[in-house]
């Protein structure tokens, strides 16, 4: 959460938002006295904008929106300040219905929380939200109604920057451990670490959460250069990357501890299930191909 309140909803409304909500939000977002959610994820969706069903609708009378619908899977929405809620509003001209952006404060009327039952043991809760007959004034909307996919996919560039990092820290985390104890743990008189059948996957590891480093901080830098197009295809290379190269290390690290990898002394256990979170969120890996496929290596659709 304190890391998705600035790089996504900070992004955004630091890109799009109106003077006024610049000057509300985006200090406080840096020094993390205030916190936004980010709230896309939908039952029948995933996070598929395409399909959000979400909906936004003017009140002729007043001017302010009114928001239906639900959204799962969001987290820190019991701690955060407001949620940036992704919504679809309707073209008047051709009757398509648009993504769009609001800020959806915690206490809004309408605005409620279920948390879902996880097994993952993680600090941030996960939350199913409904927003029935939401009503926010003018000003909730950031940027343009008509701008489309533009201002959401401005947010969501950092956002995979930023679970790619995840994933490295956590797969170097558990490469730590698993190197530390081949080091010291002895049979036979020798370190475990001496046998090639244990040192060969750690140092493949390693070599692995390397190469996803090397595209985060190549898509890190793409973005702060302002090259949304080029950052996004690395983005999505280093989420997949990171990804990937967490789960094996988190793997191959418990695999290296033996009945010592399940136990709480280590502190392993636990990442097993944390590190298959940076396959499937924010998006799955299956989706990270669909998108260099098509992006970068020009194939065509199958949908």
């Amino acid at each position: 959460m304190l890391v998705v309140s600035p790089a996504i909803c900070g992004t955004v409304i630091a890109r799009f938002g109106t003077d006024a909500q610049k000057q509300h939000w985006l200090p406080a977002l840096a020094d993390g006295t205030r916190l936004m959610a980010f709230g896309i994820t939908e039952p029948d969706a995933g996070s598929n904008s395409h399909r959000i069903t979400t909906t936004a609708r003017r009140d002729q009378d007043t001017g302010d929106w009114i928001l239906n619908g639900r959204k799962v899977f969001i987290s820190g929405v019991d701690i955060a300040d407001a949620t940036l809620v992704v919504g679809r509003t309707e073209d008047a001209r051709t009757g398509r219905l648009k993504p769009c952006l609001f800020i959806v404060p915690r206490d809004a009327p309408g605005f409620t929380r279920r948390p879902i039952d996880m097994e993952l043991n993680a600090s941030e809760k996960q939350f199913e939200l409904t927003l029935d007959d939401v009503r926010l004034p003018a000003d909730a909307l950031v940027g343009d109604e008509d701008a489309g996919l533009l201002q959401l996919f401005a947010g969501l560039n950092p956002e995979r920057i930023m679970t790619a990092a995840f994933a490295i820290g956590m797969g170097r985390h558990a490469l730590a451990k698993g190197v530390e104890y081949a080091r010291d743990r002895t049979v036979w008189n020798a370190p475990i670490g001496a046998h090639q059948a244990i040192a060969h996957p750690l140092a493949q590891a390693h070599i692995d959460l390397e190469l996803a480093r090397l595209m985060m901080q190549k898509a890190a830098r793409l973005y702060d250069a302002g090259d949304d197009m080029g950052a996004g295809e690395a983005a999505n290379m280093a989420k997949y990357a990171a990804g990937e190269a967490c789960v094996k290390a988190v793997d191959q690290a418990v695999h290296t501890l033996g009945g010592n990898g399940l136990t709480r002394e280590y502190g392993l256990a636990q990442l097993i299930t944390a590190a298959r979170v940076a396959r499937i969120a924010p998006v799955s890996r299956e989706m990270i191909l669909n998108y260099v496929s098509h992006q970068t290596l020009g194939l065509p659709k199958s949908y």
